[in-house]
């Protein structure tokens, strides 16, 4: 492992509606089952008015115009007991509880009016704000529930419709233009251009044809197609968008265990409350707007309801966080570690140079490095093999290959040669007698990703591989420093001299270099134990430990590894690394909101709780104190519910200069364009 530290340097396409998904009509239930219960609650409203507009028109006695009060304060009141009900089974009495004490309170000193009117404005109120709620969760849906309910199959040429739920992993299914695509798979046939901006992000349409991955909720614009199945349903990549999302409803981080702590105190401090201004005062009114204008409701949804909204903006710019927890550790950032290939570079190697070693012909080396590498998945690997069929070399079909977990890979031909393809060192460790011949390959390929091979006993040279940096590498380094960052560190498998072209072009402040995986995982398990509050981003199989021992892991998700994307908390769905500093962003946020919803939240019910003990509520008169302590009981919901909303709209301006910046020319990792900071170490 060589280590050494760098000095800091001085349009889019509309997708067409798909039909009615499962969120949809989940959503949809709920809303029908809303309309029904304001019916209800407009009916026993009613029969409260009636009371007292006889009251006030003398037509019957008072006895008799209390009556249809009693009928709707206990229409009303119904839903009431039942919610309170269900928070007493599970052991956590909260806003319900209070709310239908206080009504059955009213009712106990025959109040039937005011409990009536109290009851009607609770209901009224939390349905108006669950609505507006449902409103910023239609957000969620219409961004992840674009997947259609029919896919159209393909079966020894037959084309027939099915239900969703009916396609299987391997069947081919046929897009037409316009269409979202049902399912994950990959294009056997046809080629078009796909908007993937509910799923990733990106505003610009991408160029698919045979052989290119495609994602469920994408949106076919051009071109028919027919893909073949890979992932269905809720295993497809925007299905699993969708469970996080609704998982974030209920998410439960350590601080929102805390503040279900506090707001636990809040029902006896408020029952404590109610019973001494009773005993005190003798004023039983005063006391039972004690129960309606203090409740913890808002600070109970001061977390959850913050981070469903972050989340969602989040979801739009393609980030899939997987628990709240890794949004709040993102906001505490200080050190961020980064995969070099695939993650600051694009990962697309290409041979630049081939270095045979002396008396050895060009061909003769990318022939017997084709014959080790063809049944390797690495990016090296493909490039080699991509060179090869174009200068027209065909492999030994009958090796047999074994890739050495750090090193290379070790291959057997059908003539019984053995030939070891990898990094020098475990070719100079397998072959002492080349290292003089390794080093003068070496510095032919300076700067370059290296494979070096040894066929027997024979040393042949090196095949030099490229990769180019992401064309917004160095911008986001510079974001990150402006955010605050203490250390930028690239740690990779590559050789020192790659990994210092590279980490010189977008000036980090460390290299790890020619790091095995358990060497990855160890540094970062390091930084961690010594108090650094570490975010690393990776996207091979080899970054899955360091992701999951970083206080947060950021996978490169839809190109990278499953094990990768599973071993992080967060996946970048669009494989673009300018997410990185807006995660950052968005992580402060909404810590920032959720704090200003706590404060709020606790400001609110104490002041409700000083006003009603005092009596203040009473300069609205006997029934009108009941329906100022009722509305009061909604303020801090409110501002909790339209203080987090605004978390849904942020990212928006980040997405237009995204998509601005990404029509800019690639940046190379050639040396010529590297800063002219020096190496320190």
């Amino acid at each position: 492992m060589t280590t050494a530290a760098i000095a800091p340097p001085p349009a889019e396409a509309s997708p067409r509606q798909a039909p009615r998904t499962q969120e949809g009509r989940e959503h949809d239930a709920k809303v029908s089952r809303s309309e029904h219960r304001i019916v209800i609650f407009l009916f026993g409203g009613v029969f409260v008015v009636a009371t007292t507009l006889m009251k006030l028109l003398g037509i019957v006695p008072e006895e008799v115009a209390k009556i249809p009060a009693m009928i709707g304060s206990i229409v009303l009141g119904i839903y009431l007991f039942k919610a309170a009900a269900s928070e007493i089974w599970e052991g956590k009495p909260s806003t319900h509880t209070l709310a239908a004490l206080a009504i059955l309170a009213a009712l106990s000193i025959d109040k039937y009016e005011a409990a009536g009117y109290v009851a009607f404005i609770l209901l009224v109120f939390d349905h108006a704000l669950r609505r507006t709620a449902l409103g910023a969760l239609r957000a969620i849906e219409d961004l992840v529930g674009l997947t259609p309910d029919i896919a159209h199959i393909v079966e020894d040429g037959t084309e027939r419709e099915a239900q969703l739920e009916d396609v299987q992993v391997g069947m081919v299914v046929r897009v037409r233009p316009g269409e979202n695509l049902p399912v994950d798979g990959v294009i056997v046939s046809g080629q078009t251009t796909i908007n993937q901006a509910s799923l990733t992000g990106e505003a610009l349409p991408v160029e698919v044809e045979a052989g290119a991955d495609v994602f469920a909720g994408t949106t076919n614009l051009s071109g028919t197609f027919d893909m073949r199945a890979t992932l269905v349903g809720s295993d497809t990549t925007i299905g699993k968008v969708t469970e996080l999302i609704r998982q974030a409803e209920s998410a439960r981080s350590a601080r929102q265990l805390m503040v279900e702590q506090v707001a636990r105190y809040f029902v006896p401090i408020a029952l404590v409350t109610f019973a001494l201004v009773w005993y005190l005062t003798q004023d039983q009114e005063r006391a039972i707007i004690v129960l309606i204008a203090v409740c913890p409701a808002a600070l109970l949804i001061a977390g959850p309801v913050a981070m469903t909204c972050a989340f969602t903006a989040a979801a739009r710019l393609g980030i899939m966080i997987k628990a709240s927890q890794h949004l709040e550790a993102a906001a505490n950032i200080d050190t961020i570690v980064f995969d070099k290939t695939g993650t600051l570079t694009t990962g697309k190697f290409a041979v630049a140079r081939l270095a045979p070693a002396p008396g050895i012909e060009g061909a003769e080396l990318l022939r017997a490095a084709a014959d080790a590498e063809q049944a390797s998945n690495h990016p090296l690997a493909r490039s080699i093999m991509h060179t090869a069929v174009r200068a027209q070399i065909t492999p030994d079909a009958n090796t047999q290959a074994e890739e050495i977990h750090g090193a290379g890979v070790r291959a057997t031909l059908s003539d019984g040669r053995t030939i070891l393809a990898g990094r020098p060192g475990w070719i100079t460790e397998n072959s002492p007698a080349s290292q003089t011949l390794v080093d003068g390959v070496e510095k032919q390929i300076e700067g370059m990703s290296g494979v070096h091979v040894l066929d027997g006993e024979k040393y042949l040279g090196a095949v030099g591989l490229e990769d180019r940096l992401r064309y917004n590498a160095q911008g986001v380094i510079g974001k990150l420093r402006e955010l605050g960052t203490r250390g930028i560190i690239l740690m990779t498998g590559d050789r020192f001299a790659v990994a210092k072209r590279v980490g010189r072009a977008v000036s980090v402040d460390h290299i790890e270099a020619e790091c095995l995986p358990e060497e990855k995982h160890a540094l970062v398990k390091k930084m961690v134990a010594d108090g650094r509050r570490v975010l690393m981003v990776g996207d091979g199989i080899n970054d899955g430990p360091s992701l999951a021992s970083a206080d947060v892991g950021v996978a490169m998700g839809l190109a990278g590894s499953d094990i990768a994307t599973n071993s992080a908390g967060i996946a970048l769905m669009n494989d673009d690394i300018s997410r990185v500093p807006f995660l950052i962003m968005l992580a402060r946020r909404s810590r920032g909101v959720i704090m200003q919803n706590i404060a709020a939240s606790i400001v609110i019910a104490l002041v409700g709780l000083i006003l009603a003990a005092t009596g203040r509520f009473g300069i609205f008169g006997t029934g009108g104190a009941f329906i100022a302590a009722a509305l009061y009981h909604f303020i801090a919901e409110g501002f909790v519910l339209f203080n987090s909303m605004r978390l849904l709209r942020f990212g928006e301006e980040f997405a237009a200069e995204e998509n601005f910046a990404s029509t800019s020319a690639p940046v190379s990792t050639r040396p010529a364009q590297a800063t002219s900071t020096s190496l320190v170490g």
